[in-house]
């Protein structure tokens, strides 16, 4: 259930029973031709819907991340990594003062990944806390169904493609984009980022169909619920 939908009093009422809660990670940032919204529509979608049977609170998902790289597209928003660990901080804090001591980070962003190295220094702090750090897209089972599918899989190509992150109306190309390799060269960032991947996907297919989509969306719930539901100490 969406935290969106409680009040702090039967928050509390829950938190009689119960110490778990989800919090999505997400980034606003190009993919292509695909919703810029691409990794908080994920990350938050897997979140609230591996919680629902199970009861447990999801809150709004951080949909600002960490993206320097695509600041030449536009639309695309970056925050600085001091800031957004900053944000992670107070988000943590709130939720571990309010008395949530089991909380799911489902993140759908790789450039979030400090956030998991801070999660641990916040736990040094907090060690009658529980955290765990959810990449949904990485998760061994999802990455194998989606390897076992097509292993030209990449940002924003394919592999993100899911009925609720594609927009209406926009045809995409039937094609599957190769690009080249750069073994040993420096960092992109800005208009070299822009000019090496074009439109933005890093390579593959730009869809496939929705049935084969929709096979990975159950394997990535079931394995954010199982996360949600056992393995906490």
């Amino acid at each position: 259930m969406r935290i969106a939908d409680m009040n702090w009093m039967q928050v509390e009422e829950y938190l009689k029973s119960d110490d778990r809660a989800a919090v999505p990670l997400g980034s606003t940032e190009q993919h292509a031709y695909l919703s810029l919204s691409v990794d908080s529509i994920l990350a938050d979608r897997v979140a609230v819907e591996a919680a629902e049977p199970l009861g447990i609170p999801v809150f709004p998902v951080l949909a600002y991340g960490v993206t320097p790289y695509f600041r030449a597209y536009p639309g695309s928003v970056s925050l600085r990594l001091a800031t957004y660990l900053r944000l992670v901080e107070d988000i943590l804090d709130s939720l571990a003062h309010s008395g949530f001591r089991r909380i799911l980070l489902v993140n759908g962003h790789g450039g979030n990944a400090p956030a998991e190295t801070f999660a641990v220094e916040w736990l040094a702090g907090h060690p009658d806390r529980q955290l765990k750090f959810h990449n949904w897209w990485r998760a061994p089972r999802t990455w194998a169904h989606v390897q076992a599918i097509d292993p030209a899989a990449s940002h924003a190509s394919w592999m993100e493609n899911f009925p609720w992150t594609r927009l209406p109306g926009l045809a995409l190309p039937d094609e599957q984009k190769i690009v080249p390799a750069r073994p040993g060269r420096p960092l992109l960032t800005g208009e070299a980022m822009r000019a090496h991947y074009g439109d933005g996907n890093f390579a593959g297919r730009y869809h496939r169909p929705d049935e084969e989509m929709l096979a990975i969306w159950q394997t990535a719930v079931q394995e954010a619920r199982a996360l949600l539901e056992g393995g906490w100490e």
